[in-house]
């Protein structure tokens, strides 16, 4: 098979299906670039001494990793220049990223978790990067809050890397889901495979079962009757995998199925949820659905959720279609 670049095929995408303008390519890649940059920090761990609390706080009020602070710098840098955008938002910070006056602007938005699952950084699980891409409304300036906040149906591209054994880039543009693993010897993303589908069926869930205690009913009559298997009502053993990063959980549905869930609970409902949605929930639905898949709040379609704030979380429930329907059909009592 012939070795097709993430450049090749942004060009080709390009070209032939004439949804992708040049601005879009560059940011992409610009942003792919940023990602590598993180996977040799990443790599490195203690030799570079990047490991353990940055003594921060971040705008959740959670303890910043060095990771998290180092991964958010490099991504601002890499992106901030390059006149293809109009502004940047990171779950790191309080607001949008003032692109300097020096530098022009472009007409697309770019919001990014640098570093998801960053708990797992010191044991040396894999932990990803997330990001979303948006246009810029007329007439809006893309330091404004307000520009940013539209449903996740209006996202032109979205996608997410997962450090693991291997460093693997997933995007898509809107036609569809496609992955790339970084070639360390050349230092570049080449397409590994295209058109990604996620089974509508599925024997495998992802959720926190130290958090039981506080689910809604819908999920635990939906837990409860994948953990009875073959002897209970769907007929069939389920496994439970759980990572406690999202890229990692939601990097394995998509390549063999399953379904993950951060529902709402009564330790989470007074905040909207666990997971941010520019963030996290967005970027993740649409992949999921192009993937075939489907992600929902378990009472509405996560990518109409209008946000009202920067910050704001949603309940998640995403991946194989079957089981995802299933798990909002509980929530409507169903």
């Amino acid at each position: 098979m012939k070795s097709i670049s993430l450049t090749r095929f942004l060009i080709e995408e390009q070209r032939h299906q004439h949804h992708i303008g040049a601005d879009l390519r560059l940011l992409i890649e610009v942003v792919a670039r940023a990602c590598k940059s993180i996977s040799i920090a990443i790599g490195k761990g203690a030799l570079d001494g990047v490991l353990g609390n940055a003594g921060t706080d971040n705008v959740q009020g959670e303890a910043q990793k060095k990771l998290d602070v180092l991964s958010n710098e490099i991504l601002l840098e890499a992106n901030e220049w390059g006149g293809h955008l109009a502004g940047l938002a990171s779950e790191e910070m309080d607001g949008p990223h003032t692109i300097p006056t020096e530098y022009p602007r472009g007409g697309y938005l770019l919001v990014f978790d640098p570093l998801d699952g960053s708990s797992n950084i010191d044991v040396n699980i894999s932990v990803g990067t997330i990001f979303s891409v948006l246009r810029c409304p007329n007439g809006i300036n893309g330091d404004e809050e307000r520009a940013f906040l539209q449903p996740g149906a209006k996202q032109v591209a979205a996608g997410y890397t997962v450090y693991g054994p291997s460093t693997t880039l997933v995007l898509t543009v809107g036609s569809g889901v496609h992955m790339f693993t970084l070639d360390r010897e050349v230092g570049s993303f080449v397409l590994t495979q295209r058109d990604v589908k996620i089974p509508a069926d599925t024997k495998e869930f992802a959720i926190n079962m130290s958090n039981q205690r506080f689910w809604e009913a819908p999920v635990h009559r939906y837990i409860s009757e994948c953990v009875a298997g073959k002897e209970g009502p769907r007929g069939k053993d389920f496994n439970m995998r759980w990572v406690a990063s999202m890229v990692a959980d939601v990097h394995r549905i998509l390549t063999r199925g399953g379904i993950f869930m951060y529902p709402l609970d009564s330790k989470t409902k007074d905040k909207g949820g666990k997971l941010r949605l520019l963030y996290e929930a967005n970027p993740m639905s649409f992949i999921v659905e192009q993937a075939g898949g489907a992600a929902t709040t378990g009472r509405q379609r996560i990518l109409d959720v209008p946000p009202t704030s920067l910050h704001q979380r949603v309940p998640v429930i995403l991946g194989s279609k079957n089981e995802v329907e299933r798990v909002t059909a509980y929530h409507a009592g169903t």
